[in-house]
C-alpha cells in the first residue's frame, strides 16, 4: 500500500491533489483544508492511505500520520466508508474528534455533513476507547483548535488558489465569517465561493 506521497504539486483543487511522483501524476483526495494549503510547483508532502475497490484505486492524502491513522480508524465503523470519514476530517481534527467522542458530544459530531444523530451515537460508541487520550478533556481539545485567523487565512489561501484576488478572497470570507467558524473551513469555502459567484 502506498503510505505517503512526497513531490511537486502539478494541479489544485478544492479537496484533491495531483502529485508529481517522478513524472507521474497522482490523484489524491484530501479534505479542503490539506488541498488550500497546496501551491502548483511547490513540493508537497502527504501520509496517504489507499483505498482499493474492484473498480479502482483512490488514494487519500493528510497533513499528518495522525490524520490518516483517524481515517482509517473512523472507517471501523459501521456505516462509515471513506467519504464520510473524509468528511470527518474536513470538518474535525483528529484531536477535537477524539474530545467529541470522548465527551459523547453528539451536536458536534452531527455538523459533518452525512452524519445524522445515529450515525452520530454509533460513532462515539464504536471509537470511544480508540482514540488517542485528549489532555485536559474537551477544554484540552478547544484550546488546541485552530483559532478564528487560521481558518480564516484557510480559506482564503484556497480562494487564491482558485484564481481569486487576495482582496476578493478577504472581503468574500469576510462575508461569511459570522456564519461559519474554526470547526467548518470546508462550509465557509463553499459559502464564500458562491458569494463571489454572484
Amino acid at each position: 500500500m502506498i503510505a505517503s506521497v512526497t513531490g511537486a504539486a502539478r494541479h489544485v483543487g478544492l479537496d484533491r491533489v495531483v502529485v508529481d511522483v517522478h513524472g507521474i501524476g497522482l490523484l489524491v483526495h484530501t479534505p479542503p483544508a490539506v488541498a488550500a494549503s497546496a501551491r502548483v510547483g511547490q513540493p508537497v508532502e502527504l501520509a496517504t492511505s489507499m483505498i482499493v475497490r474492484e473498480d479502482s484505486m483512490t488514494l487519500y492524502g493528510f497533513a499528518s500520520a495522525d490524520e490518516r491513522d483517524t481515517f482509517e480508524l473512523a472507517q471501523t465503523v459501521t456505516g462509515v466508508g471513506p467519504r464520510v470519514a473524509m468528511a470527518l476530517l474536513s470538518v474535525l481534527s483528529p484531536l477535537e474528534l477524539a474530545a467529541a467522542v470522548a465527551a459523547d458530544d453528539i451536536a458536534t459530531l452531527t455538523k459533518v455533513p452525512g452524519i445524522g444523530k445515529k450515525g452520530a451515537e454509533r460513532i462515539a460508541l464504536e471509537l470511544r476507547g480508540k482514540l488517542p487520550e485528549v489532555p485536559g478533556g474537551a477544554a484540552g481539545a478547544a484550546a488546541a483548535a485552530a483559532p478564528a485567523a487560521a481558518w480564516q487565512e484557510q480559506v482564503s489561501e484556497a480562494l487564491v488558489g482558485l484564481g481569486y484576488s487576495a482582496k476578493q478572497s478577504a472581503e468574500a470570507v469576510a462575508t461569511v465569517a459570522d456564519e461559519h467558524g474554526p470547526g467548518d473551513v470546508s462550509g465557509a469555502l463553499r459559502a464564500a465561493l458562491q458569494v463571489l459567484a454572484r
